[in-house]
């Protein structure tokens, strides 16, 4: 029994190597799948992406009334992740119209500033403020920096006026088709504190029944967070109702201006536009002073000390330092010099017989002659002659 053969035993990985029959179409349908599995994923983000743009900013308020010295709690979706936005209480303002008369009709000094986080929400509180101007009053919410962006929130200041708002003159009504932009440059000169000028280019439309004939817009400039300075500009043309047209004003700044500038655009109490300009410094002035703080200190020490040298005594000079004797003057008139005293050499090592200067020095005998053997012109001498 043991030595005959039985059946041969079922290897475990035979069935697996032999392939299944439904591998190979299951993956040819998965590659074929791919693509679209792809095309479907890219469409989902896109989308999401889409609805991510097309949100608008939303402003909730924690309470809808509150009186001045109380306390509300800003919250804020949709916006532009980490972008430093500005909340104000303004007055005579509604959702529909906006703010009428800018950032001058709101409490300004109440405002608070705030940063949105990476989905673009907020939460921020703030104290309740009565604005220059009465109500019906919103919570105006926008960016400082930046692409535009403004929600505002119906908030009513309890105990605050309320009155009605100012009537649309005319039957013609502008609104900004396109973003605003500032075009131009600045000169050389603008480097050395000249004023900056630019021009603010904008498209508007007339979306009223009738047409707008040389409207008189208010451009404002406002520094920091003071409210801007307001000046009247007129644009000579007339804008046909369902019209548009491309407005240019001049725009320009104050002599040495730099830091961060806000251009407003105002027609009619409302305001259409703003946008952000940054000025540079003008270096070529810090320059100057730079130079002015080093020339005239060196001039100033350049000056006292000729004037030190000139009002100083001549006795204060240092005794150890030689004076000049002057050449004297002949009968003539003509200077003379004074002959310098001849030294007599002496013998090496002699001390007595040093020179000494003077005219005793030039008569003194010399120690190894007498006055009779002193060689002279009248007397030959005896040498070489028997």
């Amino acid at each position: 029994m043991t030595g005959q053969a039985g059946p041969a035993a079922p290897r475990s990985g035979g069935h697996r190597g032999a392939g299944s029959p439904f591998a190979a179409p299951f993956v040819a349908l998965l590659v074929a799948l791919l693509p679209a599995l792809l095309m479907l994923s890219a469409t989902g983000a896109g989308a999401a992406d889409t609805r991510a743009a097309d949100a608008k900013p939303v402003v909730t308020l924690s309470k809808q009334q509150a009186g001045k010295g109380g306390e509300i709690t800003v919250k804020g979706s949709g916006w532009r992740p980490n972008a430093l936005l500005m909340m104000l209480i303004c007055g005579r303002s509604t959702q529909e119209r906006g703010v009428i008369g800018g950032t001058n009709s709101c409490a300004n000094a109440e405002g608070r500033a705030v940063t949105t986080d990476a989905k673009g929400a907020f939460r921020k509180k703030m104290p309740v403020a009565e604005p220059p101007v009465p109500c019906p009053c919103v919570v105006h919410v926008a960016t400082v920096t930046g692409e535009q962006a403004a929600a505002d929130a119906v908030f009513v200041v309890a105990g605050h006026p309320l009155a009605a708002l100012p009537k649309e003159t005319g039957g013609g009504r502008l609104a900004v088709l396109a973003t605003t932009r500032l075009e131009g440059d600045s000169g050389i000169l603008t480097w050395f504190g000249a004023p900056p000028a630019r021009q603010l280019v904008l498209t508007v439309g007339n979306l009223g029944s009738a047409p707008v004939k040389d409207p008189v817009f208010e451009v404002g400039t406002a520094h920091g967070v003071f409210a801007p300075q307001w000046e009247e500009q007129q644009w000579r043309g007339t804008i046909a109702s369902g019209r548009k047209a491309q407005i240019r004003l001049p725009v320009e700044l104050t002599a040495g201006a730099h830091g961060d500038y806000q251009i407003s655009l105002r027609y009619g109490g409302k305001v259409l536009a703003e946008q952000p300009w940054g000025v540079g410094r003008p270096w070529g002035v810090t320059l100057f002073w730079i130079l002015l703080c080093l020339v005239v200190p060196a001039a100033v020490f350049r000056i006292g000390m000729a004037v030190v040298d000139k009002v100083r005594p001549r006795s204060s000079r240092a005794p150890g330092r030689a004076r000049r004797h002057r050449p004297r003057k002949g009968a003539a008139g003509k200077s003379t010099k004074t002959p310098k005293p001849r030294r007599t050499p002496g013998p090496a090592g002699d001390p007595a017989a040093a020179p000494t200067d003077g005219p005793a020095a030039t008569t003194a005998a010399l120690p190894w002659f007498t006055p009779d053997s002193a060689p002279s012109e009248n007397r030959p001498t005896t040498k070489g002659h028997s």
